[in-house]
Formats: C-alpha cells, sequence, structure tokens
C-alpha cells in the first residue's frame, strides 16, 4: 500500500530484511487487509544487532550531551515535517482515529524534543570531604546499552520514551517494537538515521517475541530492558533480566478507577468520561476501566456518559468524521464478548452497545454496562476495550477499598470540588498517576509509570533519565 511504510529492520545503521528469509503479515484492523509483509530476525541479526549496539554505545557515549541534543533536535525537525505521514502509518496499521494519530506524533516529538534537552542536565555533584585535601565527586554515566520491548497500542509513543531516553542518557538502544505495527517505530527510526545518528547507537529487530527477548536477554551486553506491556510478559522479562542482573523498568497496564463524588461538576466529569474511555478504542493503559459514581447522581452521570457513548462516530481512522477506530485484532473481539457475557451473566445489564459492529475489521460498539458486581472479571481485569462498567459506591471509605482491590495501580481519576477529600483520595488511591478534575497525567517533562502490579520505574521527567543513568563515586586526594 502506497501509504504505508517500506518495512524492514535496522541494524548497524542499514536497513535489512534479515537472514531468516521469514516473514508476517501486517493487517489493517479496520479492513482486514494486508498492509505489508515484515521480515523477522533470525539469531545472526540479533547477534549482529547486540555486537552494533556495543559499538554504538562507545560511539555516542563519547559525544558531549550538546552534539548528542544536536542529533536529536535534528530528528524531531525531521517528524515534524514528517508528520501528517508518520500519523497516517499509525492509523493504517493501529486503527486510531487520525487526529489521535496526530496527536500522538506530536507527543513523540515533545519527548524527543524534551529528552534531547535534559540530556544536558544529568548533573552530578561534589560532596565535602571529611578528609583534608580530597575531592568527592558523584558522576552520573550512562547505564551502557539498552534492550527495549514495547506494545502494540501506541506504535510511536511506547517506542520514542524508551528511545529518546537512552539516547539523552548516551546510551545505546536494541528496541523491538510490535510485529502487529511496526510501521511507525520504523518511520522514527529513518529520522534518527537522517539526523546523523552514528552507526549501532539506534537498532530496530523484529521477530518471533519470545525467541527474540531470550536471545537479547540472555547476552551480557545489554544492561538495561525497557518493557510496555502485559503484566505476565513483564514478569517473564524481569525473571530473564535477572539471570545477568540487568536494570529493568516495566510498564505492565493497568485498571483504572474514575470516581465522582456527589459534589463534582457531573456533566464535565461525563463528557471526559467518554473522551478517555473509547479514545483508541479503550486501548489505553491509563484509560479508566472502572466507573465507580456516587449514588445520589448515579443516574445524572450514567445518562449523560451513555448518550455520549451513543453518539460516537465507530469506522475507519482515516475518515476525518471518525470519532473511535477498531480494536487491533479478532483476539480483542472474542475477549471483549467474553468480559459482557460474563458481567451480564452475573447480574449485569446492558446501558448501550455490547456487540461487534459489521463484519468486516475488528469493530465493537461503545459498550456501558450497569449494576455490575464486582466479582465479575470486567472489574477484576483490565478491559483493554471499549467496555466501560458504571458502579455506585457511598462513601469515601468504600470507594477507597474498591477501587484498590486490583493489583495493577497505574492511573486513577478522581473528581470533586471538595480540596481536602481530592488530597485525601490522592494519598490514599494505590496508583503512579492521579489526576484529579482532569486527565493531564502524562507529559514530556513528568514521569509515567505505576506501582504495583503495574510494574515499576518511570518514563519521562527526570526519573525517566535517572532509569538510563547509574551512578558512580570518585574521591580524590591530591599531593
Amino acid at each position: 500500500m502506497s501509504d504505508y511504510e517500506d518495512l524492514g529492520m535496522f541494524i548497524d545503521g542499514e536497513w535489512t530484511a534479515g537472514s531468516s528469509g521469514e516473514r508476517q503479515a501486517v493487517v489493517d484492523p479496520a479492513t482486514e487487509e494486508v498492509l505489508a509483509e515484515l521480515p523477522l530476525a533470525g539469531a545472526a541479526d540479533l547477534d549482529r544487532a547486540l555486537e552494533a549496539s556495543r559499538r554504538g554505545f562507545a560511539a555516542w557515549s563519547g559525544m558531549s550531551a550538546l552534539a548528542r541534543q544536536v542529533v536529536m533536535e535534528r530528528a524531531a525537525r525531521l517528524m515534524d515535517e514528517r508528520r501528517e505521514t508518520i500519523a497516517r502509518i499509525c492509523t493504517l496499521e493501529a486503527g486510531k482515529p487520525l487526529v489521535e494519530a496526530r496527536q500522538e506524533v506530536d507527543f513523540v516529538i515533545g519527548v524527543t524534543r524534551w529528552y534531547a534537552e535534559e540530556g544536558k542536565r544529568a548533573y552530578g555533584r561534589i560532596i565535602p570531604s571529611r578528609f583534608p585535601g580530597a575531592t568527592q565527586m558523584v558522576m552520573k554515566e550512562p547505564v551502557g546499552p539498552v534492550a527495549a520491548f514495547v506494545a502494540w497500542n501506541f506504535p510511536g509513543l511506547n517506542v520514542i520514551r524508551k528511545v529518546a531516553g537512552a539516547l539523552a542518557a548516551g546510551c545505546s538502544i536494541i528496541i523491538k517494537a510490535s510485529e502487529e505495527t511496526p510501521g511507525t517505530c520504523i518511520a522514527i527510526a529513518r529520522c534518527f538515521e537522517e539526523a546523523g545518528l552514528p552507526a549501532g547507537a539506534l537498532n530496530v529487530v523484529f521477530g518471533v517475541p519470545d525467541a527474540v527477548s531470550r536471545h537479547l536477554l540472555g547476552s551480557p551486553i545489554p544492561q538495561k530492558v525497557s518493557f510496555t506491556g502485559s503484566v505476565p510478559i513483564g514478569i517473564h522479562l524481569q525473571k530473564l533480566a535477572a539471570e545477568t542482573l540487568k536494570r529493568c523498568t516495566l510498564e505492565l497496564g493497568g485498571h483504572a478507577p474514575f470516581i465522582v463524588f456527589d459534589d463534582a461538576d457531573i456533566d464535565a466529569a461525563a463528557r471526559l468520561a467518554a473522551f478517555l474511555k473509547f479514545r483508541n478504542a479503550g486501548q489505553v493503559c491509563v484509560c479508566p476501566s472502572r466507573f465507580f459514581v456516587q449514588r445520589a447522581v448515579f443516574d445524572r452521570f450514567l445518562d449523560a456518559f451513555a448518550a455520549r457513548a451513543q453518539a460516537i462516530s465507530v469506522g475507519c481512522g482515516l475518515d476525518e468524521t471518525t470519532e473511535m477506530g477498531p480494536l487491533i485484532a479478532a483476539r480483542r473481539i472474542d475477549a471483549m464478548e467474553r468480559l459482557v457475557q460474563d458481567a451480564v451473566s452475573r447480574g449485569g445489564a446492558f446501558c448501550t452497545g455490547g456487540e461487534r459492529l459489521g463484519r468486516r475489521g475488528f469493530f465493537f460498539a461503545p459498550t456501558v454496562l450497569v449494576d455490575v458486581p464486582d466479582e465479575a472479571a470486567v472489574m477484576r481485569e483490565e478491559p483493554f476495550g471499549p467496555i466501560a462498567p458504571v458502579v455506585r459506591f457511598d462513601d469515601g471509605e468504600d470507594v477507597i477499598a474498591r477501587a484498590n482491590r486490583v493489583n495493577p495501580g497505574l492511573a486513577a481519576y478522581v473528581f470533586t470540588r471538595n480540596g481536602a477529600r481530592a488530597s485525601m483520595m490522592a494519598r490514599r488511591l494505590e496508583a503512579g498517576l492521579v489526576g484529579i478534575n482532569h486527565a493531564g497525567i502524562s507529559t514530556p517533562e513528568s514521569p509515567f509509570g505505576g506501582v504495583n502490579g503495574s510494574g515499576y520505574g518511570s518514563e519521562g521527567g527526570i526519573e525517566g533519565l535517572e532509569t538510563f543513568l547509574r551512578v558512580k563515586f570518585v574521591s580524590e586526594l591530591r599531593d
């Protein structure tokens, strides 16, 4: 397809189809048509990428922070010039509406620029010495080559948080982007290539996920692992990394509560709830997935929320009028149907939606459920799709206990005009990201990460840069 990216792997500064001869179809989730064939790496390709990352680290870390910033800024400018092209690639392979894809590319550019600048501020410090005549220095150094693995739901954002963070710190990186959404990552890599990144500083590979992760993490060359994806795979990668004591940053999804108290702006909360829930068809790790509404305002919120869900235009993301696109694959349709059937079997009821749309493409109707018990699967498992269970609560203690009942703790949202209550909820909710009366929980300059079952470590902000740095203490006594 002419609008789609030419697919390949980027190893040691060169584009290659690899040595395995194996390929995998990349499918448009809106049409089920094959966009292109993606080459997959064999063992020889992965070995080449590992050795390239070792040499690339020496070259890239040897440059000054200012010189690295210049290269990253050039890459950001190229992304800006190609904004519409990259957005269309993202929509074709991920299905999200163009307006969302453009916003994602803008975020990618912002992350690249922010990290490029922040890399110049990886400061150490001087510690006053207790030994006369000695100088004591704390130095920050790049940790070394990085191996990164990312999910398909944000083909640009998931990639750039790892690539830009690693490069800003002076690390080289091998990234295995999703085989379902490879084109956006490739388009981003081309920008870094043309910006003058040294060969081997960035390597992009694809392949059978378990085989790739075992091969890369079994090598002593990568010193750090960064992963965005599911909890089971995150645990698996952590175990592999432990064999060679590699550092890990794990962003493993969530099951975000959206809590509306009776003193909130109910109409505003309902509008934002619908926007957040059905963005990218609910395939967002920080999107609200359990809606708790105080009993006195439950009916008012539900009416406004359900009306907005019913009005959402579902279709191909390339259509500028589309507000919600398809799910990524047929398996996600199966997951939605299982969760809905379980909720209804346990006493839940449809308010709207609940079914697949059409026979072509992986479309599922925006779905609102009510009277869903806490024991239902959708209240215990992250749905990662356009299903919204809306339930009642009575008071703050009740909702805190129910919100914290699940193990993942990535995002949480609270709506109240009571300042003391907002402060209390922010303290007691088990989440790494809390939005009070708005959804501004993810920016290039702020830390992004969860607690408990959502993993550990941060991406973004100075915290994200620190994860790619190690500390060295030097104590020097001169004659």
